[in-house]
């Protein structure tokens, strides 16, 4: 599920997005117009998760172009959200820009939920039933810098999400799923009409459960799983709004929906900021990872040197997540295609594998006697056993022990690296919980 932030200049979305993602990824600066790159995150709130994306970045700094900028971020924002936060200054009052966007938002069919920020002190109050002027609904008067309102609003959200199409899930099965990511002009387009172009036995388009997303089946050669694709790619001739960010969103529903990502990289163009940012959307959702270098004909030294550097620098800007497979392939020349579909199998394998809670106590217990915790003012941490969380969509182990609140995060990563280094996890995340014995 997507929440898509908008407004105009200066009224702190970036800071609400900051607050309710619990990070500082985004800058915040009371110049107007700071926001120039998209920011998206994950928020997690009382057991479900949702995406966000901050919208501030379509203003520049010339007010004749305002009114135009506002109705792209607006529209893109209808086209692609499931719920739109529409934050106005409680400081300020309406103005001619929010009235603008009120406009477009009330003939949207979209469920929006109208935040009335800045509310920094009670004497702020008396001006958000201003706003009801707006015909949006109850304000949320709320404050992103000090947090008040934000819990009654993420209740709201969480509340007001669609929930899933019914009669959609039913229509998917559990074959895996692939999508294919990555910033534009990287391949993506090139490298599924590979896939189309070798397979005569994709059939008709299944719509899912997150909307928008389709998902077409490959059987053929020995393999039957389902491609993730989104009726935005479908589209691309009639986009004309800004490409990156309209590439980035469509990204986010492609992963959400699948099980595997194959995240595409341009060989002729190396790592750049939008592929990490994609990296970090596929981390944060869980997926398993496959990296695909394509365009690796254009390439002029392919030598085994040259692909070791090409490697060691992917997993240098993707760490500490290092454990995925690289696959340099051409969509053009269809060089190591089905390599692509064999390794994205092999990490959905992983991703399903279970251990049994007598041969993981076995060999994980061999090395935490051999390197148990440090102790922590004088107290020893103490693992009892360790299980395997069953039906769990990422692999995951649960640690019982003494002080689980004393294991930290580089004994934490030793005890993920042994994981790896004893069962084949390649590509997949996979997560880690201790918990108090004693409690069990």
């Amino acid at each position: 599920m997507l929440v898509a932030i908008v407004g105009r200049p200066n009224v702190g979305k970036s800071t609400l997005f900051n607050r309710l993602t619990q990070s500082r990824t985004a800058i915040v600066d009371p110049t107007a117009g700071t926001t120039r790159d998209r920011q998206y995150g994950k928020v997690d709130w009382c057991g479900t998760e949702f995406s966000i994306v901050d919208t501030g970045g379509w203003v520049v700094n010339s007010e004749d172009i305002f009114e135009a900028e506002i109705n792209r971020q607006v529209n893109l924002a209808i086209e692609q959200a499931d719920l739109i936060l529409f934050c106005v200054d409680s400081t300020g009052g309406i103005t001619d820009l929010d009235e603008h966007v009120a406009r477009i938002l009330r003939r949207s069919n979209k469920p929006v939920l109208l935040v009335a920020n800045k509310v920094d002190s009670n004497e702020w109050l008396y001006n958000v039933p201003e706003f009801y002027a707006l015909g949006l609904g109850d304000p949320f008067p709320l404050s992103a810098t000090n947090g008040y309102g934000t819990g009654d609003l993420l209740d709201r959200i969480v509340k007001d999400l669609p929930t899933p199409d019914a009669d959609a899930t039913e229509t998917v099965d559990d074959l895996p799923k692939f999508t294919i990511v990555g910033r534009p002009n990287a391949g993506k387009s090139s490298l599924i009409n590979a896939f189309a172009g070798e397979d005569r036995h994709i059939v008709t388009d299944i719509a899912g459960t997150t909307r928008d997303s389709v998902f077409a089946r490959y059987n053929k050669f020995g393999f039957d799983f389902y491609l993730v694709d989104t009726a935005g790619i479908r589209k691309k001739n009639k986009v004309n709004e800004d490409i990156e960010y309209y590439s980035v969103i469509r990204s986010i529903r492609s992963i959400e929906a699948s099980d595997v990502c194959i995240l595409v990289i341009d060989a002729t163009r190396g790592i750049e900021a939008q592929d990490v940012a994609i990296f970090s959307l596929i981390q944060r959702n869980n997926k398993g990872l496959v990296v695909a270098v394509n365009k690796w004909d254009l390439v002029q030294d392919k030598s085994t040197a040259a692909i070791k550097h090409f490697e060691d620098a992917i997993r240098e800007r993707f760490a500490p997540f290092t454990d995925f497979p690289i696959i340099f392939c051409s969509a053009l020349t269809k060089q190591r295609i089905f390599k692509i579909i064999e390794t994205a199998t092999e990490v959905y394998a992983n991703r399903c594998r279970t251990i049994s809670t007598s041969t993981l106590n076995k060999v994980l217990g061999e090395d935490i006697a051999a390197y148990p915790p440090p102790s922590n003012k004088g107290k020893y941490i103490k693992i009892k056993y360790i299980t395997m969380l069953k039906g769990s969509f990422v692999p995951t182990f649960i640690f019982f022990c003494n002080l689980p609140q004393w294991v930290k995060e580089p004994y934490r990563r030793y005890l993920e690296n042994k994981i790896r280094e004893h069962w084949q996890f390649s590509g997949t995340p996979i997560r880690l919980y201790f918990r108090d014995k004693s409690k069990e």
